[in-house]
């Protein structure tokens, strides 16, 4: 197949609802996102017992959704230190899947259709450090610049010539705070667009760092206009997407749950698997939401609106086990809807920046040739030239004479 045709503008965007709508960049992502979650769970799990909160208190109160943010008044640094550590691997995690993800459509965009998900795997793993460093290189200027802006104050307090080392070099200082600045928007946009710049460009991190300062630079209205066409598609994609999820979901329900079949029995396993994946804060949580974002409320709510509260009586042994496996399922099924937004978005992204690279350098990303294509070409090389060395008249006379001389030499020998 071909590369796709695109017209390097906001009508590309357009398109990134359809090109996420794939189970491989769903599954790739969802990988991604369990990974992320399972990792974030843990470390507030070590972050709760820090704090003096049990696993078992933690789980009765939170569930699936544990934050110790705002759960815990005051709690010990180190217990801090642990949550935002878990909460720092669960957003690398995703990071790395949409980098996969990316990786994906570009080569989809390349009209390379059968680049599987173990691929992109690989190329993730060579390239992992850009997607990391990238973001903290740019924090890292920020802290210096914050650094050397204290030292500086601490000169200012010296007696008689502080205000002189204040006032004199004021535009030196305000120049270096307009950078810093500056820089916060550039880190903002290194955490969105690191995994495009990385997939699609192949960039390493001083040239991620590059190409977010250029980004933010030269694309400013460009990435604020095509963000907004993107979120709205994206939201109305998933409204799509979850009316289908919960079809599907009502269809269970309907047939499963006739008095005649299941009846009471679904209705307890399944309230009880509802209330493990939607404890009774995320539903107030969502209800307070949206009574002011009316938009916000049937995403909110997902895909398990169906589902009835009502538990109809005590689960049995077998009921509770069944009830429990269901909940992972549910879990899984929901994250797959949000797996399939950040698809949306890591889609975008790419597109984004494959119009922001033709725009400013005039270099289609589409076309020009990747390290996995210049690596087939070399092969090819090497096998031309072993073949031609091979075939060459002159090398099979010279083999023939070589083969002669060994023969009379034997015979020499023999004698």
């Amino acid at each position: 197949m071909g590369p796709m045709k695109l017209y390097f503008d906001i009508r590309d965007i357009i398109r990134a609802p359809r090109l996420a709508l794939s189970g491989k960049k769903i599954m790739i992502m969802l990988s991604g996102t369990l990974v992320g979650y399972l990792i974030y769970w843990v470390f507030t799990a070590v972050s709760f017992s820090l704090s003096g909160v049990s696993i078992n208190e933690m789980w009765n109160e939170y569930g699936l959704y544990p934050c110790l943010a705002g759960s815990v008044d005051s709690p010990p640094w180190y217990a801090s230190t642990v949550f935002y550590l878990g909460t720092a691997l669960l957003f690398i995690s995703l990071s790395l899947a949409c980098t996969a993800v990316s990786r994906v459509t570009i080569k989809q965009l390349k009209g390379d259709e059968f680049f599987s998900s173990s691929d992109s795997a690989k190329y993730v793993k060579n390239h992992w450090t850009a997607v990391v460093m990238a973001p903290i290189s740019i924090a890292l200027i920020i802290t210096v610049f914050m650094l050397f802006a204290g030292i500086f104050a601490i000169f200012g307090k010296i007696p008689y010539v502080g205000e002189f080392l204040f006032a004199v070099p004021y535009l030196f200082y305000f120049f270096g705070s307009l950078f810093t600045v500056y820089t916060g928007i550039v880190l903002f946009t290194s955490l969105v667009y690191t995994p495009a710049i990385v997939a699609a460009g192949e960039e390493d991190t001083m040239g991620a760092v590059f190409q977010s300062y250029s980004i933010t630079w030269s694309q400013p209205w460009r990435v604020l206009l095509y963000h907004g066409v993107l979120i709205s598609f994206m939201v109305l994609s998933l409204h799509i997407f979850r009316w289908f999820m919960k079809a599907s979901f009502s269809l269970i329900n309907g047939v499963f749950g006739c008095d005649w079949l299941m009846g009471d029995k679904l209705n307890r396993i399944v309230a009880y698997a509802y209330e493990g994946v939607f404890p009774t804060f995320i539903n107030t949580l969502c209800g307070s939401i949206c009574c002011t974002f009316k938009c916000i409320q049937s995403f909110c709510s997902t895909c398990l609106t169906y589902i009835p509260f009502d538990s109809g009586g005590d689960l049995t042994g077998t009921e509770t086990v069944s009830a429990l496996l269901l909940s992972v399922f549910l879990f899984i099924i929901i994250l797959s809807v949000l797996s399939y937004g950040l698809s949306i978005l890591s889609v975008g992204e790419t597109l984004m920046y494959v119009i922001f690279k033709k725009k400013s350098d005039n270099d289609n990303l589409v076309e020009r040739k990747d390290e996995d294509e210049l690596d087939e070409e070399t092969d090819l090389d090497l096998s031309d030239d072993d073949e031609s060395s091979t075939d060459d008249p002159a090398n099979q006379i010279k083999n023939d004479a070589s083969d002669q001389d060994l023969g009379s030499s034997a015979e020499e020998s023999s004698e």
